[in-house]
């Protein structure tokens, strides 16, 4: 019984922790999701990731190419 008590405690803790936890935490989540909205909107990151996407769909039509021809 002195287990269940002790578990049921901690978790009782755990639990308020959490929750207190997480309100306090909102505002600065909210800041930082703000930050990396507005770098994964920046015209140069929507350039780059343009650009890595173009050189990987080379690089795998590269690389079937190659497989094909070692066939």
């Amino acid at each position: 019984m002195r287990k269940f008590f002790t578990f049921f405690v901690l978790g009782t803790v755990a639990f308020i922790a959490y929750t207190y936890g997480a309100k306090a935490g909102r505002g600065r989540y909210r800041e930082i999701q703000a930050g990396l909205d507005a770098l994964w909107n920046d015209p140069r990151v929507k350039k780059a990731r343009k650009r890595a996407v173009k050189r990987a769909e080379r690089a795998a039509k590269q690389a079937g190419n190659r497989a094909a021809k070692a066939l």
